[in-house]
């Protein structure tokens, strides 16, 4: 296939979960991906399911929290397709347990890969997007990053950061009319190996907080905003929790609060045998799905009814924000495996 011809995608922790299954998305569509992240045998094995669906590949191992990495990430993207479309800023970790129990240690790296690895993508792609004059910079943030949670806290951090880097972005963008767009994506929880590799400091086993949903729900988003220019894209349930905190913070609190349902539903009852991917990727030829909840929802009817169509979100949320705040409050349902 002509390259010259195709879409050029730089998608930010591509090797698992959300990221895999963009990359896929986007090669069924004949696009040139670029995919990064660090665990160099899972990268692989994602550029060859991105052949597969009709893509070409470009593999390019890179730590988001490492300055001249981006930077390479960028450079090379460029030199061998000539240009960027469309760049996803999506590598994520996480930690879990009380900010009482947190190493210092843990809450730097989770920032720096959350939340300043993002502001890197950012920096070392825009003067190529400006100097072409067109280009989409895709923020994949979190609902958390509208309303924290415990036992996540430094990652609701980077997220609510991650949220006014793309609010002051969007309007520098604007006001130089550089013809770059930019597009925060909000998922809820999502069933990736997220979970399977996030260090705890619980004893256990972390957990999504329900409802969850497959991957293909935000890379849905993902490659819509890719020709749709929205402001941000809520994914599932992380719209009516913003709606919440936005009405009444106070009541949010007290929802999330009721029989410590926020903490149990963050616990499985599997003891925590010390994995984690903080400082070194996880082992293996990675995953999109994470296997830990026994169902997650195929798709966001919320975000292919309401979230594509702006005008319809406001109401809409309103409208259903009182449908989490039951949900939140129900009994916890079946421990998760």
């Amino acid at each position: 296939m002509d390259v010259t011809s195709q879409r050029v995608v730089v998608i930010t922790g591509a090797s698992s979960g959300i990221g895999r299954e963009t990359a896929r998305q986007f090669a069924a569509q004949g696009a040139a991906v670029v995919l990064a992240a660090r665990g160099e045998p899972a990268l692989h094995a994602t550029a060859e399911e991105v052949a597969q669906a009709g893509g070409t590949a470009l593999v390019v191992p890179t730590d988001v929290a490492v300055w001249p990495q981006v930077q390479h990430l960028a450079q090379r993207a460029r030199e061998r397709f000539g240009r960027i479309d469309v760049w996803v800023n999506n590598a994520a970790v996480s930690g879990y347990g009380e900010i009482n129990t947190l190493p210092v240690e843990a809450i730097d790296r989770i920032l720096d890969v959350d939340l300043r690895g993002q502001v890197y993508g950012v920096k070392a792609v825009l003067p190529i997007l400006r100097e072409q004059g067109h280009g989409t910079i895709i923020g994949v943030s979190s609902g958390l990053g509208v309303r924290a949670v415990p036992l996540m806290v430094p990652y609701c951090i980077a997220k609510s950061g991650v949220n006014a880097l793309y609010e002051g972005l969007r309007l520098e963008e604007r006001h130089a009319n550089s013809g770059v767009r930019v597009t925060t994506i909000l998922p809820a929880s999502i069933d990736t190996p997220f979970y399977g590799s996030a260090r705890s400091w619980m004893g256990v086993r972390p957990a999504p907080i329900p409802p969850v949903y497959q991957a293909k729900a935000v890379a849905e988003a993902i490659v819509f905003a890719a020709d749709h220019p929205r402001r941000d894209i809520y994914v599932g349930a992380a719209a009516q929790l913003a709606m919440l905190q936005r009405l009444s913070p106070t009541l949010t609190d007290r929802l999330l609060a009721v029989g410590g349902q926020v903490f149990a539903r963050q616990q499985r009852d599997v003891p925590d045998g010390g994995q984690s991917n903080l400082t070194e990727p996880s082992p293996g030829s990675g995953a999109v799905d994470g296997g830990v909840v026994r169902f997650a929802l195929p798709r966001s009817s919320w975000t292919r009814l309401v979230g594509f169509h702006p005008a319809l979100a406001r109401s809409a949320a309103i409208a259903s924000a009182g449908t989490l705040g039951w949900r939140l409050t129900r009994r916890r349902p079946a421990r998760l495996r």
